[in-house]
């Protein structure tokens, strides 16, 4: 989804945003034909995502610049190393630096945040680990997958969403829908509608799955284990457990037994996500990825 088109949209709105009559300091402080060079440095550890936006921002101020990744998307890193360098008129490459690493440290955050919860999920499959510790208890694996998924949501910046999805990926995790025109997520709210209009749960998914192309897949959102019968009834693709305890989440595994792929979802934190996964869903979406994830710490540090 991340286009070339679509970066280079975004980045030309950034810089001019940022500098919409162009940049005051860089010129009454810098010649206009001076040139040099600077590194982009990691502050903290983390997971790339974003080098071609960085790249990007840079390119666009002014064709010139020269940008040298020595780092590709998804790679991690250590605090210190250098993951690209930039050369070019110094003005330009000043002007155009906070856009590009307002993009890179969010998406590298977004990477970052990512790839823990994928970790510790992961975790948990490895051999001498499954079933052993304590606080996991017993692991199931997911039916449809070889591991428990982490995807995100529909819970990102306006005007952002494919850099944030996109840097989801490059964390080891994956996306759920893109936007509202992919799939058929029936909520709550949808179905107390469906309900004032005399319509029951399976017959609400019914209703849907006659309305829409057979490639259309149907997700339900459902608070009570109550409510799964209905839904497997109805004939959803994807039943989604929500803001269920371990427990239920587990009774609700067993009741759907494969019948639909098994979605998790609800306040989910790094420290919670290993039990979750260990309850045999299949994915567990988690909205934090996007919208409380923390920027890395990157810098464009000056060549001598």
């Amino acid at each position: 989804m991340l286009t070339q088109h679509i970066i280079r949209s975004a980045v030309e709105t950034a810089l001019a945003e940022d500098a919409p009559y162009g940049d005051i300091t860089c010129e009454t402080t810098i010649p206009r034909d001076e040139t040099g060079s600077a590194a982009l440095t990691a502050r903290e550890d983390g997971v790339m995502s974003g080098i071609d936006v960085f790249a990007a921002a840079f390119r666009t101020q002014n064709p010139l610049i020269e940008v040298v990744p020595s780092i590709a998307d998804g790679e991690r890193f250590r605090a210190g190393r250098t993951l690209a360098t930039v050369s070019g008129p110094v003005r330009d490459l000043l002007t155009a630096e906070r856009v590009a690493l307002n993009f890179t440290q969010r998406m590298s955050g977004i990477a970052t945040m990512t790839a823990a919860f994928a970790d510790a999920v992961d975790a948990i499959y490895e051999d001498g680990h499954e079933g052993r510790d304590a606080s996991v208890g017993p692991v199931v694996r997911p039916r449809r997958y070889a591991r428990t998924r982490i995807a995100d949501t529909r819970k990102t910046t306006p005007g952002l969403r494919p850099f944030e999805k996109y840097a989801v990926v490059c964390g080891g995790g994956h996306n759920h829908r893109y936007g509202l025109s992919d799939a058929v997520m029936m909520k709550d709210n949808h179905l107390a509608a469906l309900a004032a209009r005399g319509i029951d749960l399976a017959g609400a998914i019914r209703h849907v799955r006659e309305q829409v192309g057979h490639t259309t897949h149907i997700e339900v959102e459902v608070d009570s284990l109550d409510q799964i019968p209905a839904v497997i009834d109805g004939g959803a693709d994807t039943i989604m457990l929500d803001n269920f305890t371990l427990e239920d989440t587990r009774r609700g595994v067993e009741l759907i037994d494969g019948r639909a792929i098994v979605e998790a979802s609800g306040n989910m934190s790094l420290e919670r996500v290993a039990a979750v996964a260990a309850t045999g869903v299949d994915i567990i979406s988690v909205g934090a990825l996007t919208h409380s994830v923390r920027s890395i710490d990157l810098g464009l540090d000056w060549l001598a």
